[in-house]
């Protein structure tokens, strides 16, 4: 590792043991809770046969077999024939071979070795990426039927009320403003349910996109209860230098570093070596010889001054891909510990309230202890209080997907081995 990348991942080390105590609570867990497994074979499944996955797959298995080459012997012998009539009849053959005396071929292959480990771990970033928007994309699904079923819910409520309006407008206890303004407000309902039902065919696209032909009732729903942010018995800099995005550039660096050590190797020529044998008339003849280029008009040092520069960009964009991962680690424990606490606390308090709060404020407002603005203020704000809630849940997945992804955890909680 080069001295510039040493450096800053120190710094990080630091970084990340200040922050880790106050993020990671009070759970011990070495890694999270593992998925319901009907969800990881579903993902697993689909993520396989992803055209993304499979052609990262064969980016990966194109620098395998770029690899395989760049161990090969760099120089094949050639082999000459020659034949001359003339005063003297000349048959002659010969073989020669370059010789690679300044391990070039160990340069190369060293070069293919950290590229090789780049694509590797790109591969799995894609992977992680369609596991992530397949997961997000089941979720949206999941909120949107459950939103849905809110707004059909606020709907019927909405018509109850606007119902019940009008034959207290005709009894007359209430007036022309009151009931019209039920009417509007049964109306606006129906607008939103079918605002609801929109954004399930949104969901829907964004899944099938992932899943083609599929319908809703072969996907399987998350859980309502939500995993724990779990602690770390390693060192969390670990975390963060196993993440994909990480490893390829610092794969990036070693090859950079592989491709000036090549610059520098070629720079000095390779001899050739010929040997020959024949017959000219009756005698015969053997011959040996030696030649090496003279790089005298082009001494290759643009070369190498190229490939040290490109070191030095891939050393700073390793250092620019490491701060922002370690923000990415911290920033995604503390938003999930935010909104786990704030669900929590709606699922102890809020959700009996809510349901409790409808029943009383329609008795308020059948009795005429309250007016009809007052319930109508007050019915739609415990509706969108459920709504609310209801997008918690789903910032609170997400937030659960992003510290996976920023963790390198992905693999972890679905139960599955780290390449496939």
């Amino acid at each position: 590792m080069q001295k510039p990348v040493r450096g800053l991942l120190l710094l990080l080390g630091c970084l990340i043991f200040n922050s880790w105590p106050i993020l990671a609570g009070e759970s011990d867990a070495d890694s999270p809770q593992v998925a319901d497994p009907a969800l990881a074979q579903f993902v697993q499944t689909v993520v396989a046969t992803n055209p993304r996955v499979l052609a990262a797959r064969a980016a990966l298995e194109a620098s395998e077999a770029y690899k395989a080459a760049a161990g090969r012997p760099l120089y094949n012998p050639e082999l000459s024939l020659d034949a001359e009539n003339a005063s003297s009849d000349t048959r002659s053959v010969g073989i020669s071979q370059t010789i690679d005396w300044k391990g070039k071929r160990s340069a190369r292959t060293a070069v293919a070795e950290s590229e090789w480990q780049a694509v590797e771990a790109e591969y799995l970033a894609v992977r992680w990426a369609v596991t992530v928007e397949l997961l997000a994309g089941l979720l949206s699904y999941q909120t949107g039927a459950e939103r849905n079923a809110l707004a059909g819910e606020r709907a019927r409520l909405m018509n109850e009320f606007s119902t019940l309006a009008e034959l207290r407008f005709q009894a007359g206890d209430l007036n022309q403003v009151e009931s019209d303004l039920a009417a509007l407000a049964s109306s606006q309902a129906r607008m939103q349910q079918a605002a609801a039902a929109a954004g399930i065919a949104e969901a829907q696209q964004a899944v099938r996109s992932l899943i083609p032909g599929s319908s809703p009732e072969q996907w399987p729903a998350l859980p309502d209860q939500l995993p724990e942010l779990p602690g770390t018995a390693n060192q969390p800099e670990e975390l963060i230098l196993a993440l994909p995005e990480v490893r390829a550039a610092r794969r990036r660096v070693d090859a950079a570093s592989a491709v000036v050590e090549l610059r520098k190797k070629e720079r000095r020529a390779d001899p050739t070596v010929s040997l020959s044998g024949g017959r000219e008339d009756s005698d015969s003849l053997i011959g040996l010889n030696v030649s090496i280029p003279l790089n005298i008009r082009n001494r290759f040092k643009h070369e190498v001054a190229a490939a040290v520069a490109e070191r030095s960009q891939a050393q700073l964009i390793t250092n620019d891909i490491l701060r922002r991962a370690h923000a990415r680690f911290v920033s995604a424990a503390e938003r999930y510990q935010l909104s786990e606490r704030a669900w929590r606390d709606w699922q102890q308090t809020g959700l009996v309230s809510v349901n409790r709060q409808i029943e009383q404020l329609r008795r308020l407002w059948e009795t005429g202890e309250i007016s009809t603005t007052d319930y109508l203020v007050q019915l739609r704000q415990t509706l969108d209080v459920q709504e609310s809630a209801l997008e918690l849940r789903q910032g609170l997945w997400n937030a659960w997907f992003e510290w996976l992804t920023a963790s390198g955890q992905v693999d972890a909680w679905l139960d599955q081995g780290a390449t496939q």
